[in-house]
């Protein structure tokens, strides 16, 4: 996506707590995985206009840890659209709850299948 954090506004934007992080403060790499999951996972049912599922991740890179009451912002963005699938890249940010200065701290590719009520793949319509 970028050297510098996104102008766009994020997808998802939440506090690091406690219950998040090891016993150094340190937020656990699940967590935020998760989040970038959720995030991407909204921008593909709003693509797919209904359901879709993560079939891969490919990527991850750690470049920062997160620390307990950083916020951390998720952004998506669609690379490809295929005609059962869509790729999307997603990076979070991190900032100092006090601070200005944000820093890259992760990085990855999820790929998402729209699917039908029968849980089976189905075309992602035409942008509109």
């Amino acid at each position: 996506m970028s050297a510098t954090e996104p102008q766009q506004a994020p997808t998802i934007r939440v506090s690091a707590m406690p219950a998040d992080a090891n016993a150094y403060g340190d937020i656990f790499g699940g967590w935020l995985m998760s989040l970038m999951d959720s995030a991407a996972g909204l921008t593909a049912a709003r693509r797919a206009r209904g359901r879709a599922v993560t079939i891969a991740m490919d990527g991850m890179q750690f470049h920062a840890p997160v620390h307990v009451g950083d916020e951390v912002s998720v952004y998506t963005q669609i690379e490809r659209v295929g005609r059962t699938s869509i790729a999307i890249q997603v990076e979070s940010w991190a900032r100092d709850r006090h601070g200005e200065e944000s820093r890259k701290v992760t990085e990855a590719r999820f790929t998402f299948v729209a699917i039908d009520e029968d849980r089976r793949p189905r075309e992602v319509p035409t942008a509109a």
